[in-house]
């Protein structure tokens, strides 16, 4: 399990355009939190502390981190991040407050296992991979680091469904429609190179040139 992410939050008097810039040249990021039954809530965290948090963990926005507000740990999912066009700096998070028992969509990456024993990687076939990250609907306050496929036993030619996967408790995907292909272990690609165009062979044992 990853270490919990904790940001310091401070409360913020007022909204707009103007106030919003303020926060910023003091070094934070103006912020909002919802969600659950309370109302929302302006607040600011620290710009720097954020950046490393992003650096540490790819995929902030679907994790639950810790808000210290007020003497008091709020778990939150910073669900919305809004980007500078330019720079792509962070100018606003908005923070959605992770309460127990609620759901929430979010994208989880794939991990694949055991290619050692997949009998079609081992004669030379190529994992087509169709999804490197599926979306699921899951408990907010578990959801999954990563979804794993185990390709054990799958062949040349055989494709890996949703169907085969074991999902946590609770998880579901929202395409629930169909059973989508995660991936596919495709053929071996060889290139039959014959003699290059105008090349001389050489002669055989016994030619006299």
């Amino acid at each position: 399990m990853s270490e919990q992410i904790v940001f310091k939050a401070e409360r913020r008097e007022k909204a707009g355009t103007g106030p919003a810039r303020a926060v910023r040249r003091q070094g934070k990021i103006p912020a909002i939190l919802y969600g659950g039954q309370q109302p929302p809530e302006m607040i600011a965290i620290g710009f720097n502390e954020f950046q490393r948090a992003v650096v540490r963990n790819p995929r902030l926005t679907s994790t639950v981190v810790m808000l210290e507000l007020d003497g008091r740990r709020i778990p939150a999912i910073p669900r919305e991040v809004q980007l500078h066009p330019v720079s792509d700096l962070p100018l606003h998070i908005d923070f959605l407050r992770a309460e127990a028992g609620a759901r929430i969509e979010v994208e989880v990456p794939v991990e694949f296992l055991n290619e050692d024993q997949c009998p079609g990687l081992r004669k030379g076939g190529v994992l087509n991979i169709v999804r490197r990250a599926i979306e699921v609907e899951c408990p907010i306050d578990a959801i999954p680091e990563k979804i794993q496929v185990d390709l054990a036993g799958f062949d040349i030619g055989d494709s890996v469904h949703i169907s085969h996967v074991q999902l946590p408790a609770g998880v579901e995907p929202t395409i629930r429609d169909r059973d989508f292909t995660i991936c596919v272990i495709v053929p071996p690609t060889v290139a039959v190179e014959g003699a290059a165009e105008g090349e001389e062979a050489e002669p055989e044992a016994g030619d006299e040139t």
